[in-house]
């Protein structure tokens, strides 16, 4: 389903480039909402730069934020600095690599796709502590009707969002989004299928600006 012509879509893209705004950032307050005031441990899976590291660290005892990228973990340790005692970063490969827990809140924001979907998913299960709470904010390759139709409505509304973020002015690209990325090539029926199997339980809901959220809260005891 096609909305929008290639000339369109070319001068939105240069207009994107123009006024760039983190759409991972844009779900962080939504994330928090999901979480408890206070908790003891989180880890960030694919912290990247650690902007959600440092955000739980305003609510946990300990934060570990894991990255494979060694460029990007020494980033977000600058960028952290000596604020925040209680957040440490480390390079690792997920989910094979990750530390073993368990953990109070997990988080994954922009990451998943970029690993193996099942292994990934137990791995998350098996490092969250009874009580805890899994938040995975992910993308899907679209696949239904209304899939693309919130597809095709994101691209309008990431120019507009864009505009407003920058306040109508032409910005550099947030340092955030200058990890590597790579197309989804899991759908989200294919997703939901497996999360169903993995982590009974999980509540997943399709997004606007081509994501979509999972969150899974583990039963105490």
């Amino acid at each position: 389903m096609k909305i929008l012509t290639p000339r369109v879509l070319r001068a939105l893209e240069r207009f994107n480039s123009a006024h760039p705004w983190d759409h991972n950032a844009h779900y962080h307050p939504w994330l928090l909402r999901q979480l408890p005031r206070r908790f003891d441990r989180a880890m960030d899976v694919g912290c990247g730069t650690g902007d959600l590291a440092r955000l739980l660290a305003g609510r946990a005892n300990r934060v570990c934020g894991v990255d494979s990228d060694p460029e990007i973990v020494a980033r977000a340790r600058e960028l952290t600095g000596d604020q925040y005692a209680h957040v440490t970063f480390s390079v690792a490969d997920a989910p094979g690599g990750l530390p073993p827990g368990p953990y109070d809140v997990i988080t994954c924001v922009a990451v998943l796709h970029h690993l193996p979907l099942a292994e990934s998913l137990a791995c998350f299960r098996q490092r969250l502590a009874p009580g805890g709470t899994l938040v995975v904010i992910g993308l899907a390759r679209e696949e239904t009707f209304v899939e693309r139709l919130l597809g095709n409505l994101s691209v309008p509304l990431n120019a507009v969002t864009g505009w407003i973020k920058n306040g109508g002015r032409a910005a550099p690209r947030p340092v955030a989004m200058t990890a590597a990325t790579q197309a989804a090539e899991a759908s989200l029926a294919e997703i939901v299928r497996e999360a169903g199997r993995i982590l009974p339980g999980a509540r997943i809901r399709r997004r606007l600006f081509w994501r979509y959220t999972l969150v899974r809260r583990r039963d105490a005891g």
